[in-house]
């Protein structure tokens, strides 16, 4: 069994050979900081290595799934997320995230319990099944919200799922989904009350944990070839677009405008 105790920001626990990751930052409503983006790079390697699990629930801790980047952090230091003392911002880490989560061969399942902002909602609909519940919000507001490309994976699922011309406007305006609207469009695969998605995801993982595990994992993967591609294509440039962003203008008057708890006012490029 892998050693998940060493991780601060995430929570593993496996049974009947599932193993829930859970994001568990709930006094900041699960944000991504720095920590928990390295740790949700490093993670998919630990379940691959992880003989006892056959398949992954993700979800949330308390009401959130996760609201995304950490805004807070970034409005402590404008133009980026705080760092720890010696540690070097590494965009690439966010690409590694992705990747190794495409790579791993065992089916995730994505029980969104609540809202799921920007890197959140990537890592959510990278999995290969979602369940979503009825009132919850899904949407990525890296430009709406903070002034930033959504380069760290929103450009390249949502196109896959919703279509080119559905994902740009999504993606430019910040749109948020509620479970329903997100079913009905093809974002999400399952909604359910909110009291009931994480039981209905594990019955999925449990479902698939005891299926015929080579054909499901090559199935699973040779679909992400699929994402893989447009992964090699797009991912790289878009994440040095979002890192351009963080200079811009428009980035730090999101930052500020949140630190002050006021409107943001754009069009300062």
């Amino acid at each position: 069994m892998s050693n998940y105790a060493k991780y601060e920001c995430l929570t593993v626990e496996v049974a009947d050979k599932v193993a829930t990751v859970t994001l568990n930052r709930p006094e900041a409503r699960n944000a991504i900081n720095q920590k928990l983006i390295r740790e949700l790079r490093t993670i998919w390697d630990d379940l691959a290595d992880d003989h006892a699990v056959n398949a992954v629930v993700l979800t949330g801790a308390g009401d959130f799934f996760s609201v995304g980047g950490d805004v807070k952090a970034m409005s402590e230091r404008p133009g980026g997320d705080v760092l720890e003392e010696g540690e070097v911002h590494d965009p690439m880490i966010s690409r590694r995230g992705v990747t190794r989560q495409l790579e791993l061969d065992k089916p995730i399942i994505a029980a969104i319990n609540g809202d799921a902002i920007g890197l959140a909602a990537t890592h959510a609909l990278l999995c290969d099944i979602t369940v979503m519940a009825e009132d919850a919000r899904i949407g990525d507001t890296h430009v709406s919200r903070v002034g930033l490309v959504a380069g760290d994976g929103g450009t390249v699922i949502w196109p896959l799922l919703v279509g080119i011309n559905k994902a740009k406007e999504f993606l430019i305006r910040g749109t948020l989904l509620k479970g329903k609207e997100a079913e009905r469009i093809g974002l999400v695969n399952h909604v359910a009350p909110r009291a009931e998605v994480l039981a209905k995801a594990r019955e999925i993982a449990v479902e698939l944990a005891n299926g015929p595990t080579w054909a499901i994992r090559w199935t699973k993967l040779s679909i992400n070839q699929i994402v893989k591609e447009r992964v090699n294509m797009l991912l790289e440039a878009s994440m040095a677009l979002e890192q351009v962003t963080f200079e811009t203008a428009d980035h730090k008057e999101a930052t500020m405008s949140f630190k002050e708890k006021r409107k943001p006012r754009f069009g300062q490029a």
